[in-house]
């Protein structure tokens, strides 16, 4: 089957690329060709809230990735469906992750339809995290444009029945993120990041927007640090900032907070993402809205264990009590969960959490998706 990606991939960074460039890879592998078309702009640079949008790295030798479409050019979304077909592709596969990308991919969509081209959607979200009053109207108009849909949690596949009820959907959870290399000793790890070693090191990781609860795990640090188990903690937040730093930097300040949290907020490129999560001991994911998250795959390539709240599709990931902790949105819940692993020793955390991430992990393959994606 000749099958076209249609998103984000090389030369822009982060999630979105890695997740789109790891499933044509999987695509290939079973024999199937692939292709990748992706944007000439993503985003106006005005709307992007990060520093940059593109890769340091090389484009990869091993894709086929064309750079097609302009997300807001009319013009660009015509000459790409016209691009598609003239692949003779039998299967367009669009990662949906937000509404503004709506009118774009929405086109494209239903332009390859007409010619007969089958559109499948891996959701990301359906409703945003942050939500605008706009939303719903360009989240139809997408749902609109696709033959059928892969959900990759129940929270995703319930917010699709709110608008769509009569195309085919499939459940099927986030594949591992294990396209950044295989796991570092801890020690080497946490050298090579400058860490001291003597700590027990909790890692919030990726882009910091509101939504993720960096202020609800900050205020819940501090409660914590008045444990005599927290004493040897130190809490590393590594990721870019998307929204106003100052925040939190005052909460670090009024909570005391000025030695206990080490800031790496630049970007953090793909080969350094193995050195974090090897030289962490919990991954820390304290979201207050959420539908799955590419941190806890991540975590569970690197067989890490996981803090996440209650929040959409976290927990159906992250079975409490065997990979991690699952807690309430508050930040009293959140303190009581780091206390009771603080108090394990390094064997009882790996006799009580590592047996059981190495059996879930086995859940989340590449192949499923693709499975879930072909039908």
């Amino acid at each position: 089957m000749h099958i076209v990606i249609l998103g984000t991939a090389w030369p822009y960074r982060g999630g979105l690329s890695a997740f789109n460039e790891r499933l044509a890879r999987q695509f290939m592998a079973e024999g199937h060709e692939v292709d990748i078309v992706t944007f000439t702009m993503q985003y106006p640079d005005f709307l992007f809230p990060g520093k940059s949008q593109y890769s340091d790295d090389p484009q990869p030798k091993d894709l086929r990735i064309h750079r097609l479409m302009n997300s807001i050019s009319p013009f660009s979304w015509y000459r790409t469906a016209k691009k598609i077909c003239a692949m003779n592709a039998d299967m367009v596969v669009v990662k949906f992750w937000i509404p503004l990308m709506a009118p774009c991919l929405g086109t494209i969509a239903r332009l390859v339809r007409w010619k007969g081209v089958r559109v499948v959607s891996i959701l990301d979200n359906v409703i945003p995290h942050e939500p605008k009053p706009w939303d719903r109207l360009l989240i139809r108009y997408f749902v609109g444009s696709v033959d059928r849909f892969v959900a990759m949690s129940e929270s995703v596949l319930h917010d699709c029945e709110q608008f769509d009820t009569h195309k085919p959907k499939t459940l099927c959870p986030h594949p591992l993120y294990d396209n950044f290399g295989p796991k570092v000793d801890k020690r080497e790890a946490r050298k090579q990041l400058g860490l001291e070693q003597q700590y027990t090191y909790l890692l919030f990781f990726g882009f910091i927007r509101d939504y993720k609860g960096l202020d609800l795990l900050l205020n819940a640090f501090a409660r914590f640090k008045q444990q005599p188990a927290a004493r040897n903690v130190k809490l590393i937040v590594a990721g870019e900032f998307y929204n106003n730093a100052d925040q939190y930097y005052t909460l670090e300040r009024e909570l005391g907070l000025q030695t206990e949290v080490l800031w790496h907020t630049n970007f953090i490129p793909d080969e350094n993402v193995k050195l974090y999560f090897c030289a962490a001991d919990l991954i820390v994911q304290p979201y207050k809205t959420a539908t799955q998250s590419g941190v806890t795959q991540i975590a569970y390539h690197f067989e890490k264990p996981m803090l996440v709240t209650d929040v959409g599709g976290l927990a159906e990931i992250v079975p409490d009590g065997k990979v991690g902790y699952v807690c309430h949105v508050d930040s009293d819940s959140v303190a009581d969960a780091l206390t009771r692993f603080a108090q394990l020793t390094e064997q009882e955390r790996d006799s009580q959490f590592e047996e059981n991430i190495r059996a879930e992990k086995a859940k989340y393959a590449w192949s499923n998706m693709t499975k879930a994606v072909v039908g």
